[in-house]
This record gives structure tokens, C-alpha cells and sequence, in this order.
């Protein structure tokens, strides 16, 4: 026992570090539950020129990086700017103070130091203001090189065409239902002549643009994308589209996950408190050590301590598994179960996360683990 346990911690440290796919689910794909920032609640008070700075592919030899974050008061009354927090001593940040009045503007300045040498930052400043429930965070983020590269080096290694891209999977904001998310990232020509970029295969609920088109020879491009929330789907789906360069279908695609969870924004304290509650008795179901092509049946009980129903919308793993999660009823006791067949994983260690995306307004998603050995 003391061994599998081992091997499970030993497993999560690797999904943590990304050095290495275990059988199992990596965390970069999950969707983000508890680290959601729900702007749309304070859209009648703030409105923001954006929340998220891409300084791009820079170098160490470029120095101090600067951005600023421009907010507009929305709101019938005067707000202020009161703190500031960074997520590192690497970004220092001044922000407009005193009151910033209905109608006026205010804005935070960052300025990444870029004294970590070549690596890719994702830093955050976390915003509190006056009049707002939750604080916003702000992101900036980039990737510093050794040197100056080609736009070949740089796009080159996803490519479609002479369409080039850093990575031909993408990962969405959080999505919640009745709403929709953007995202935007750098694109480049890789050829000598412009290209034309048009789009065929979109999946519905996707659409693309971007902000130089036909782009220039050599040059890049900004790529923005919507998705948006579709009734019914829930918890993780796929979009796709394939680029028509100059005319001809490129020879592959693009593909975004988005995960969608249940939209709560409306709700009064009165309802949530009235809401379903799941208590797991156990977050993970260990099976032990067994032989590949075993089936393996892990459960989960789970009690409702809340008022209403509990319904879980969509279970979700990077594995085939036969599901079954039932309806519980306030202050009843079900089980959730989940059938895998070991036949398909790679030998030794398992890790399989089970993103449940729920009615709960406390827990709107639920990470369930089932580990073992497989022989």
C-alpha cells in the first residue's frame, strides 16, 4: 500500500511538472473551477481594454518589458483603484490613484523586469477595487529567448503550409453557458508571397479572424478566436477548423478545447444556498495492481447535502469509461461508477482524473482520481 501510494504521489508530481504522460489525464487540460474569474458579474461597474497581455517571442537583450491595462468606470459612482498584487518581485506595477469617476478611465502599468533569462513567464497582478465583490486578475505573459529567431524557428514546428503556427491545439478560457470566450494568438506567413487566409470544416459555435488578411510575405499576424457556448454541451468539447490558403484546403487543422460549465451568475443567495451539495466520500479509487485487459470498476459514493437535485452534466477523461453517475436526491446517498478497461494503457502506473461538470454552484466541477498498477 504504502508503495501504491507512492506511485500515485510520484504520478501527480509528474502530471504537475509536465516532464512526462503518465496514463492519465495532464492537469493543463482540465477545466479551471476554482481559479475562474467571473468578469461577467461585474461587466455594470468595469470594462476593460483587455485582462491578458501577450508580449509575444522577445529576448534577453530587450530588457524591461512594459504594458498597460486600461479600466473605464461603468458604474453610477466613483470607484478607486486600492491594491495591486503581483505574483512575483519580477513585475513592478503602478496604477492610478485617487477616485475614478462614472464615465472616467484608470490604468494599471506592469513592467515584467526580464532578468530570468530564456524562458516563457506567465505572471499575474491580482486588482482590488472599491465597489467590486471579487478582485480581477490581470495576466501577462511571453516567452523570452536566448537570441533573436526566425519566423521559421519560431512557427515552423506546427506549420500548415506556409501558415505558421506554435502549436496547432489550443486551450480556451473557462466557457460558461449562455456566454462565450476569446482568445487571440501570433500567427506568421512563412512564404514569399501574401497569403490568404479563409477557413472551411469550422466547427459550429467557432469562428475566426484575423487582424491582417492577406498577410504580408514574411510578417505575422494576429489570430483572434470566439467560442461560444452551446445549450446542452457541457464540460469538454472539441472545435476544429482547417485554413484555405490562397485557395487551396490546407493538408491538416486547428483544433480549441473549450470546457463549459453551468452559468450561476443569476442566482440569489437564497437559490444557491438552495442548491445541490455532492460530498464524495473519496476523491480517488485506488485498484490496485492488475493485469492489462482487466476491467476495472471504480466507485464513488457520494451524498447530496444540499436542497435540490444533484445532476451531473458531463463526465469527462482522456479514457474510454462507462459511466454511470444517477441523479441524487437532496440528502440522499448514490453511487457514482466509472468502468475502464485497462487494455488500452500503458503499462505501471495509472492516473486517470474524472472531470464531473455538476449543478453546483459550490461545485461546479468535480475531480475525481482512479489509480493503480497495470501489469
Amino acid at each position: 500500500m504504502k508503495m501504491l501510494f507512492a506511485s500515485f504521489i510520484s504520478a501527480l508530481v509528474v502530471l504537475t511538472c509536465g516532464t512526462r504522460q503518465a496514463n492519465s489525464v495532464p492537469l493543463s487540460a482540465q477545466p479551471e473551477a476554482f481559479v475562474e474569474q467571473d468578469l461577467q458579474a461585474d461587466e455594470s461597474v468595469l470594462a476593460w481594454d483587455k485582462t491578458v497581455h501577450d508580449f509575444g517571442d522577445v529576448s534577453v537583450s530587450d530588457g524591461p518589458l512594459s504594458c498597460t491595462f486600461t479600466l473605464t468606470n461603468k458604474g453610477s459612482e466613483s470607484i478607486s483603484i486600492f491594491e495591486v498584487v503581483s505574483s512575483c518581485g519580477c513585475t513592478d506595477v503602478k496604477w492610478t490613484k485617487g477616485s475614478i469617476a462614472p464615465g472616467e478611465k484608470g490604468a494599471i502599468t506592469a513592467t515584467y523586469k526580464n532578468e530570468d533569462g530564456p524562458l516563457p513567464f506567465d505572471k499575474t497582478l491580482t486588482v482590488y477595487i472599491s465597489g467590486v465583490k471579487r478582485p480581477v486578475v490581470l495576466r501577462l505573459r511571453g516567452v523570452v529567448h536566448d537570441r533573436k529567431k526566425s519566423l521559421s524557428e519560431l512557427f515552423g514546428a506546427q506549420k500548415l503550409g506556409a501558415f505558421g503556427l506554435k502549436t496547432r491545439s489550443l486551450k480556451a478560457p473557462a466557457l460558461k453557458q449562455g456566454l462565450s470566450v476569446s482568445e487571440s494568438l501570433t500567427v506568421a506567413n512563412l512564404d514569399k508571397k501574401p497569403l490568404k487566409v479563409e477557413w472551411a470544416d469550422v466547427t459550429p459555435g467557432l469562428s475566426l479572424q484575423l487582424s491582417t488578411n492577406p498577410i504580408p510575405a514574411g510578417t505575422t499576424a494576429t489570430l483572434s478566436y470566439t467560442v461560444k457556448s452551446a445549450p446542452g454541451v457541457y464540460g469538454k468539447h472539441i472545435y476544429f477548423a482547417a485554413p484555405v490558403l490562397n485557395g487551396r484546403k490546407a493538408d491538416g487543422r486547428i483544433e480549441i478545447t473549450a470546457w463549459t460549465q453551468e452559468n450561476f451568475a443569476g442566482m440569489s443567495e437564497d437559490e444557491r444556498r438552495a442548491a445541490a451539495l455532492p460530498y464524495f466520500d473519496q476523491s480517488t479509487y485506488t485498484f490496485g495492481s492488475v493485469k492489462s485487459g482487466t476491467t476495472v470498476e471504480a466507485v464513488f459514493p457520494c451524498t447530496n447535502r444540499g436542497k435540490s437535485p444533484f445532476h451531473v452534466f458531463q463526465a469527462d477523461a482522456d479514457v474510454t469509461l462507462k459511466v454511470v453517475t444517477p441523479d441524487i436526491a437532496p440528502g440522499a446517498k448514490e453511487t457514482c461508477r466509472f468502468s475502464l478497461n485497462t487494455r488500452d494503457l500503458p503499462k505501471g502506473d495509472a492516473v486517470i482524473m474524472v472531470s464531473l461538470t455538476t449543478n453546483s454552484p459550490l461545485r461546479p466541477v468535480v475531480n475525481l482520481f482512479i489509480t493503480g498498477i497495470i501489469e
